[in-house]
């Protein structure tokens, strides 16, 4: 006879704090009644309903701030790793503003490994577009975009700190349709460390590819760091019929 595997009160207590946010609409940032509160309220053990909050913290589902309480954390931004979707289309499905700060914008000569990536020849032309994305004061991600010059003369003229670069690109007639791009773990550098305001040699995702248009061509080599408890990848699992 097979056994009925029993809930763990710990995943009935996540269960039910998730269900209670979800119940009363509670935005991002909300605050939650305290430990004492919800214990009472749902005849709980004080334990486990600290257990399941925590386990929702390192979930990035709740936040603390000591001495305050615990709140509803925003949203991770989740960027799928099949789809070619700029960052400002994600955001805009988060209902966040994201905010831009342009850190290069400039036609400059590539070196041989950009130059391998988009199929040109060294010391070609490229636009270097270098980003920080930002939402509600808190660094996502750091962009860095080389783009074919020769396929769409005329970037460095656009303000990319309020222009989407794929917006631009699909003005200029350019189809984006298909790429190669990994996804792999990475440490912050100094620099990255600053500009993400996060301690140098944290851990980060770092996402590389090649984006081409409709012909096959190379239009644009990207690197992006991102930070974990900010951004998410997700991807959607298929199966081929085997029999």
């Amino acid at each position: 006879m097979e056994k009925i595997k029993k809930i763990r009160p710990q995943d009935m207590a996540m269960e039910q704090i998730q269900w209670y946010i979800q119940e009363n609409q509670l935005k991002p940032h909300t605050q939650l009644p305290s430990e004492r509160e919800l214990c009472t309220m749902w005849q709980m053990n004080r334990s486990t309903l600290h257990t399941a909050i925590q386990q929702l913290i390192e979930e990035r589902k709740l936040y603390s701030v000591k001495g305050s309480g615990t709140f509803v954390a925003p949203p991770r931004l989740v960027r799928d790793i099949k789809g070619i979707q700029s960052t400002s289309e994600a955001m805009r499905k988060t209902g966040y503003f994201l905010w831009t700060e342009v850190l290069i914008s400039r036609i400059e000569t590539c070196d041989g490994y950009v130059a391998r990536k988009l199929q040109i020849k060294e010391g070609d032309i490229v636009f270097h577009l270098y980003r920080l994305r930002i939402r509600n004061n808190v660094p996502l991600m750091i962009e860095n975009s080389y783009i074919n010059y020769e396929q769409c003369e005329g970037l460095e003229a656009h303000n990319f700190a309020e222009e989407s670069l794929y917006k631009v690109l699909g003005d200029l007639g350019i189809l984006l349709t298909k790429g190669t791009e990994k996804v792999r773990i990475t440490f912050a550098t100094e620099e990255e460390a600053k500009l993400l305001k996060v301690e140098e040699g944290q851990y980060l995702y770092y996402q590389s590819g090649v984006v081409n248009d409709d012909r096959g061509v190379g239009i644009e080599f990207f690197r992006i760091m991102a930070r974990p408890d900010q951004v998410q990848y997700t991807n959607v699992l298929t199966r081929r019929d085997t029999r």
